[in-house]
């Protein structure tokens, strides 16, 4: 989600920091050889992130946080500038860089409190239940849009994947051992999850600023920013499991699950018609410039 490459307005991420000293070779989490760095550097990422997005609503709670800080419609670009930032530093960055970056979140988290729709009961938004929804619905959809966008994926990187990200849970304060960590554990997640979704309002109004976002009305009349952006969100809807699509009486918008994930491909392959130089943005160049020269990377 660092960058569109299909005309939809850009996010812009401020490069982390670059690493001085023992961070100069450190790299990261995660590194040149994981998974982690296939999946989150490819084009298909960013339509995985709005199936991401989309996932989330469905959970009330979940909604219940983000509606009552403001909704989607607040701050609808910066919030998805710091998503991405985030992601960005804990996936690109030193150790230090994703440490750092964690902490801030939890901080975050720490303060903010919302309303239970149904209870009325007050809840802390950092409560385990609600950061284990978060991440499980954001590794299965980016995992699902890189399987079916045609990132290379052999027998068992699927878990790999899943288990490097355990780290990433970590991060936000969940314990290792609550993560699901293969794909059949976390199938089994979804199945334990799903009597508790729910389709509220706010996620209804949510899904209506996901594909008609707020935008200058430069950018929305003098570019194609609207009908681009408004492609990868039909395809974000169009790639979510069977089950969520009926929830949100959307079944698809139109795509079947063959359709999308042939729209998904012809995206991605535009995507990687284009120089890695602008494909890939200053994040990621600047995390395999601080590591071009280790032998180990």
């Amino acid at each position: 989600m660092e960058r569109s490459a299909s005309g939809a307005p850009p996010v812009t991420v401020r490069p982390v920091p670059a690493p001085s000293g023992d961070d100069a070779r450190d790299p990261g989490l995660f590194g040149p050889g994981s998974v982690t760095w296939r999946i989150h550097g490819d084009p298909a990422f960013s339509v995985g992130g709005l199936r991401a997005l989309l996932l989330q609503a469905l959970h009330p709670r979940a909604m219940a946080a983000v509606a009552q800080q403001g909704g989607f419609a607040a701050d609808y670009w910066g919030r998805l500038t710091r998503t991405t930032e985030y992601l960005a530093a804990i996936t690109w960055g030193s150790t230090r860089d994703a440490e750092r970056a964690g902490a801030r979140v939890r901080g975050i988290h720490r303060r903010l409190r919302a309303t239970d729709p149904f209870t009325g009961e007050e809840f802390r938004v950092d409560e385990p239940d609600l950061l284990l929804w978060v991440h499980c619905t954001e590794v299965d959809s980016l995992l699902d849009a890189a399987r079916r966008g045609g990132v290379r994926l052999d027998p068992g990187d699927a878990d790999r994947y899943l288990a490097e990200q355990v780290r990433a849970a970590e991060l936000v304060g969940l314990p290792a051992g609550d993560v699901p960590a293969t794909e059949a554990a976390l199938a089994d997640y979804f199945a334990e999850v799903r009597p508790r979704l729910h389709l509220l309002p706010e996620a209804e109004q949510g899904a209506r600023v996901l594909l008609v976002p707020p935008m200058a009305r430069w950018v929305e009349f003098l570019t194609p920013a609207r009908p681009a952006w408004g492609g990868l969100a039909a395809l974000a809807f169009g790639l979510l499991p069977q089950w969520a699509r009926r929830m949100y009486r959307l079944p698809g918008l139109g795509l079947t699950d063959v359709a999308a994930t042939a729209a998904l491909r012809a995206v991605r392959r535009g995507a990687l018609v284009l120089p890695a130089g602008l494909r890939e943005g200053p994040v990621i160049r600047e995390a395999k410039a601080r590591l071009a020269d280790d032998p180990a990377a």
